[in-house]
């Protein structure tokens, strides 16, 4: 198993690559492909089933889903995000014990992952099932006003005099443009073009300092968040091994060109219950899945019972 970040071209611009990677599959004997991520990982190996099939391969090619970003088309979850949920929520409920140990006051400005689906944020208000979570909540599913977002906080502080807000990295204002961009113009970007995020809660944080003049910190999760294995959801681990033996047996019984997808269920008992469908990687590829507009306050600053109903199952264990 290996990561890599290269982009596959239409083979119909440049058939070059593909010829010298089935080359590659056959010298090796190879007619089973599996490959585990998000959107991108998605397009490639739609891709590298499309040509396969131009060419009478013989070889499977089957997705699975893999990313903490939740934000895959047609399946209700996927693989990582519920233990990078956990994560995030046990960290927020951490971070509001240690906010809350002094006497004065102060605001936590707290950046969690996700560019343009807020499910990993989302994942913040799980902590306030105890009472330890953020007050508020932002997600890139909604335009992102910095006035506004000012007088939030100073409404939170001026009740209690502390205030903890969880926003997104890709939260954006009304035009698109990226409020982590506001302090970093000339970010870079990947090979797939995204641009590379981060120092969005410095910023802010500085920001709400220069306003309210309190003490204020900027913390960042960071890459923390997917590789948090200590507080991996047990519901999460199972369903990801259910995920790989499902693509296998797939494979080999002759299906290929298909993604692993879930499907949310219910037993008799009204318990949560995972089902397994298969979906078209051409339906998967570059389509990203949003947290409902619905599942969000009036305000565009938390989130509603439905988030946590969805969430609190898969964190389980």
């Amino acid at each position: 198993l290996g990561s890599c970040r290269y982009k596959l071209p239409d083979w119909r611009d440049d058939e070059a690559v593909y010829k010298k990677l089935f080359a590659i599959l056959e010298k090796l004997n190879i007619g089973y492909f599996f490959y585990i991520g998000g959107n991108d990982s998605m397009d490639t190996i739609g891709k590298l089933a499309e040509y396969g099939e131009r060419i009478q391969s013989d070889i499977r090619f089957m997705g699975v889903p893999k990313t903490i970003d939740n934000d895959l088309f047609g399946t209700d979850h996927c693989p990582g995000y519920a233990s990078a949920a956990k994560y995030v929520a046990t960290t927020c409920m951490e971070i509001y014990r240690d906010a809350r140990v002094y006497d004065t006051g102060m605001v936590c400005v707290i950046e969690i992952m996700g560019r343009h689906a807020g499910w990993l944020t989302a994942a913040s208000s799980l902590a306030n099932i105890s009472g330890e979570g953020p007050d508020l909540i932002y997600l890139p599913e909604r335009d992102f006003d910095l006035n506004k977002f000012v007088e939030d906080v100073k409404a939170v502080y001026a009740r209690s005099g502390k205030c903890i807000a969880a926003v997104s990295e890709g939260i954006h204002d009304s035009t698109g443009k990226l409020i982590a961009e506001y302090g970093a113009e000339n970010a870079p970007v990947d090979a797939f073009g995204h641009k590379q995020l981060g120092g969005l809660a410095s910023y802010l944080a500085n920001y709400i300092k220069g306003t309210l003049g309190c003490k204020v910190r900027g913390i960042e999760f960071s890459l923390m968040q997917r590789c948090g294995a200590h507080l991996a959801s047990l519901t999460d681990i199972q369903e990801s091994f259910l995920s790989g033996k499902t693509a296998v047996l797939e494979a080999i019984s002759g299906t290929t060109d298909k993604m692993v997808g879930f499907e949310r269920k219910y037993d008799e008992k009204g318990s949560y219950v995972c089902g397994i469908k298969l979906m078209d990687l051409t339906d998967v590829a570059n389509t990203e899945k949003k947290v409902p507009l619905e599942w969000i306050n009036r305000e565009g600053n938390n989130v509603n019972k439905e988030f946590i109903d969805y969430a609190l199952p898969l964190i389980q264990g």
